[in-house]
């Protein structure tokens, strides 16, 4: 079982790492300007899957007021197949109804 929630700022270090496991990172992009600037946004798309106090997956989600879109989806590779993406993806549009 796994439990969804917001980005906390302990987990910079674990995002990345994650990201680099699942083969999301571009030697174009500085991660943590793209993370710093997303949680400049305040707007709570930025979503964690955790199981026993280990970040499984991610996904970064945007709205600019009529689009909603999906970045960086990310699912440790042990853990696919599982149901946790559709969790995470679930969760983003039921935040951006709101």
């Amino acid at each position: 079982m796994f439990i969804l929630r917001p980005y906390l700022e302990s987990d910079l270090d674990a995002v990345i790492a994650l990201w680099e496991l699942c083969n999301l990172i571009r030697p174009w992009n500085n991660l943590e300007i793209d993370i710093f600037r997303k949680l400049a946004q305040q707007d709570r798309l930025f979503l964690f899957a955790v199981k026993d106090d280990q970040l499984i997956a991610s996904v970064m989600g945007g709205y600019d007021g009529h689009w909603g879109w999906v970045n960086d989806l990310a699912v440790h590779p042990d853990l696919q197949r599982n149901g946790i993406a559709t969790a995470l993806i679930q969760q983003l549009k039921k935040s951006l109804k709101h």
